[in-house]
């Protein structure tokens, strides 16, 4: 009858724990501040409402720069000015990279298709590329 009990409080426990740890232990870091209540999976996806430029209007008007976590991926929500240039000018090398995907190691050629290559010199290189294959090239003969 005891390891009923057990099993019973069990999920308690956990959930307990992982509270503690995503919300309390979370203070540690240097993020901005988020909304409480955070899925392990959809993070905050449960939020959203059909007209999403309100609600995410409302949230940064509730909590100023809200970092928020559209299911696993953290998403950082910008509204004003000044943090906008921030973002822009500053630190804008920080940024500019992409998330990676497990699509884009394998779909992308372990990241190196302009698609899914991290920003740097690889994907400078890239997109160059492009640009001189599709450029007119003048006419090797000219008329004088």
């Amino acid at each position: 009858m005891d390891t009923v009990y057990y099993f019973l409080y069990l999920p308690l426990l956990l959930l307990a724990l992982y509270v503690f740890t995503t919300h309390f232990l979370q203070k540690f870091e240097n993020l901005p501040p988020s909304p409480f209540p955070s899925l392990p999976i959809l993070g905050h996806l449960h939020l959203l409402q059909p007209l999403l430029h309100r609600t995410l209007c409302k949230l940064s008007a509730r909590h100023g720069p809200v970092l928020l976590h559209f299911g696993s991926r953290p998403v950082l929500l910008v509204s004003s000015p000044s943090a906008a240039e921030e973002c822009l000018t500053k630190n804008d090398v920080v940024f500019a990279n992409r998330p990676r995907f497990l699509a884009g190691k394998h779909l992308g050629y372990n990241f190196s298709i302009i698609a899914w290559a991290p920003y740097g010199p690889h994907w400078r290189n890239l997109r160059r590329d492009p640009v001189r294959s599709t450029a007119p090239r003048a006419p090797s003969h000219t008329r004088r």
